[in-house]
């Protein structure tokens, strides 16, 4: 019996599949997204889908990164830090200079896997202490004295996948109420967000709704017609990132948390094997400037859980060839405490790249805690310089189509 109401695709390889040669798909254009009838009519082959994947975890607030990974061996870390300095013999050590705080246990194990490589004292020069334009810096990726509206994955995305027939399965997901500025492009793609929590259906829901008034206005061309293939494009992700949540079953247990919930969802992604090169997540409460030492134990026990369980995760998945992971925060915190037993916005920090493809597990120098009080630390590795690195020798892109200065590669990956 036929059905009078035709139903709406899940994924793009199911209207593929259904229309043999493309000519059923062609035939059914009128509900199709524009993607879809072009590939069909171009003969695309299949997408790859051992590609290799960068994962993103923002640290948002400004991480400690003197308290993340510990100088403990420095005399200056403890006359800085009276109260908050982490005693020596709480810390986990990696060798007989630094170590990691002591709720960051899952990591520091691997970090001994050689799993995890920590790049030190990382930033750039002429430092912003604002949390809006020290983070607008670190995601579009260009000097401090310099703005623009593109991110540095939107310029990789520019750069790399311009030109090529789109696809539902979007370019890059983001995890979080907005989308991050890194991936800000000069022309469209696919970019889909996500809550950490809940179903993506109702949203989905109301679009469906939306998109029914479109098609009843009869309006396929134009404006309406934009409409129409946008909307439709939005459905068909939601729809298939409903179905692949909804039967992913994880191989680790991951905390309860945003970060641990949303790292589950990405694994649940690259899993079902999507062309997104990109995932964006986020932790956020960084901001420590009183009471610092329990929330930010909390805050870094959680990070520690969550990226060991998406390892575990994705090793036991077999993806973990496929997969990188790196951290990011817009700028570390000053050296010395403050009087309210916290720290204020500082400059650089360490950031962690996790995955089986890091090469070395320490990596640029550690930072010279010889300051005054209240003064800032000194960078010694430019956060543009892993971001080539990462573009050369993991995403096996162009860096000097997306970072205007060019910068030697660095040997984590």
């Amino acid at each position: 019996m036929n059905d009078p109401c035709p139903r709406l695709p899940l994924t793009r390889r199911e209207f593929l599949r259904s229309s043999a040669s493309g000519l059923g798909l062609l035939a059914f254009s009128g509900f199709v997204p524009a993607f879809l009838t072009r590939a069909a009519a171009a003969q695309v082959p299949a997408a790859e889908r051992d590609r290799s994947i960068l994962v993103l975890v923002q640290l948002a607030g400004g991480n400690d990164g003197l308290n993340t990974v510990i100088p403990f061996a420095d005399d200056h870390y403890y006359n800085l830090r009276p109260k908050l300095g982490i005693p020596a013999n709480k810390v986990i050590r990696l060798d007989d200079l630094t170590g990691l705080h002591p709720a960051m246990g899952k990591m520091s194990e691997l970090w001994k896997d050689g799993k995890l490589s920590i790049v030190q004292n990382v930033g750039y020069p002429n430092p912003n202490r604002s949390h809006f334009r020290s983070t607008e810096i670190w995601e579009t990726a260009v000097d401090s004295d310099q703005t623009t509206q593109t991110g540095w994955i939107g310029r990789y995305f520019d750069a790399e996948c311009s030109g090529k027939p789109s696809s539902s399965e979007p370019n890059a997901v983001h995890i979080g109420d907005e989308m991050p500025q890194s991936c800000q492009s000069s022309v469209p793609h696919n970019i889909f967000g996500m809550p950490a929590n809940g179903s993506v259906g109702k949203a989905a829901d109301r679009e469906i709704d939306l998109l029914e008034d479109v098609i009843e206005a009869s309006s396929n061309s134009g404006n309406a017609g934009y409409l129409q293939h946008t909307l439709m494009d939005t459905i068909v992700t939601q729809r298939q990132v409903n179905d692949v949540l909804g039967k992913y079953k994880p191989l680790a247990k991951y905390p309860g948390s945003s970060l641990g919930q949303s790292l589950q969802r990405v694994a649940a992604l690259i899993a079902a094997g999507l062309e997104t090169r990109v995932y964006f997540v986020r932790q956020g409460s960084y901001d420590t400037h009183a009471n610092q030492s329990g929330r930010h134990q909390q805050l870094l026990g959680d990070l520690s859980a969550a990226l060991a369980a998406f390892q575990f995760d994705l090793e036991r998945h077999k993806l973990q060839d496929q997969v990188l992971t790196m951290t990011f925060s817009e700028f570390g915190r000053r050296p010395s405490e403050n009087a309210s037993i916290g720290t204020d916005h500082g400059t650089a920090a360490p950031l962690f790249v996790m995955g089986a493809g890091v090469k070395n597990p320490l990596v640029g120098t550690r930072p010279d805690l010889n300051v005054k009080k209240n003064q800032d630390l000194t960078y010694t590795t430019d956060f543009r310089q892993v971001y080539s690195t990462v573009l050369k020798n993991w995403m096996q892109a162009d860096p000097s189509k997306v970072i205007e200065r060019p910068f030697k590669s660095m040997n984590f990956v």
